[in-house]
């Protein structure tokens, strides 16, 4: 189990530091386009591995010294990115980007703004349980087991914390712009 750091914490060692910690940011090029932490390094969950890692910090002339933090939007990924790093001392920043801005983190902010993939979610099934209840009484009563289908996926999502959709929806080309 990888060592888990408060924002604060974190935020304090950074300051105590004569050299910047490494900050793995593992949401999608879209959200860091909106927003991320100066510094740090892009690696998108889905694209994690040892292997990928090790390739981005020689790219980024950064020394595998020390602990790697894992930083995401809430905390999720980075806790999933952990059991995928076993060579690397990996340490969760708690509570992600959110936390550490509201522990007051300096946040550079692009110009676009997009949507982050878990307001995609809510889109996305919103449409589709939509669809599916107006298909059902428009076309055809089958129709209604796609309003079922997205409803069984969100319950599972919300006991597992895993989400499907999300999974997908990071992989999209609007998400994953260069």
């Amino acid at each position: 189990m990888a060592q888990v750091i408060p924002a604060a914490e974190f935020l304090a060692l950074k300051r105590a530091s004569a050299q910047n910690p490494i900050v793995i940011d593992l949401r999608t090029k879209a959200e860091i386009d909106s927003e991320h932490l100066p510094d740090s390094v892009h690696l998108p969950l889905h694209e994690l591995s040892e292997e990928r890692l090790s390739q981005c910090l020689s790219s980024n002339q950064c020394s595998a010294i020390g602990p790697v933090y894992l930083l995401c939007q809430s905390g999720k990924r980075a806790e999933v990115a952990a059991s995928k790093l076993g060579q690397f001392e990996a340490v969760i920043l708690e509570g992600g980007l959110n936390a550490l801005k509201a522990a007051g983190a300096e946040v550079k902010t692009g110009e676009k703004q997009h949507i982050s993939i878990e307001r995609q979610v809510r889109i996305t099934a919103g449409v589709l349980i939509l669809l599916g209840v107006v298909l059902g009484f428009s076309a055809h009563a089958g129709f209604f087991l796609l309003s079922g289908f997205v409803g069984a996926g969100l319950t599972f999502a919300g006991i597992t914390d895993n989400c499907a959709m999300a999974f997908v929806l990071a992989r999209m080309p609007w998400n994953n712009r260069a």
